[in-house]
């Protein structure tokens, strides 16, 4: 999945420090800022361009552990939404500095 972000180092220190994801070092010289992440099994490229208007879409990363996970963002001033149920999982949202919306998602159980 790619996604534009108009600050790469912002956007880095959020996916990086705040939701755990890891850069990786085999992203060649396009010629335009950005940068490759890994999210488990998993990739999240970054690109140095303007954001689109924020309409509703999001990209989610699974967690093991919501309820964890949102009281370590806010522990961090992440400004993260409270859990709400959705199917048989549950779901909360947070915001990355260029605007982009990313969905934190629990699976429901089988």
């Amino acid at each position: 999945m790619s996604i534009n972000v108009d600050d790469v180092e912002a956007a880095l220190g959020f996916y990086v420090e705040e939701l755990g994801l890891v850069p990786r070092t085999d992203r060649p010289g396009f010629g335009f800022g950005g940068a490759w992440l890994d999210a488990g099994g998993q990739q999240v490229h970054l690109i140095e361009a303007t954001p689109p208007p924020g309409v509703g879409q999001h990209f989610a990363l699974l967690v093991e552990d919501l309820d964890g996970t949102v009281d370590e963002l806010r522990r961090r001033d992440v400004d993260v939404s409270d859990p709400k149920p959705v199917g048989s999982g549950r779901q909360a949202f947070v915001t990355d500095p260029a605007g982009n919306m990313v969905e934190l998602h629990e699976a429901g159980q089988a």
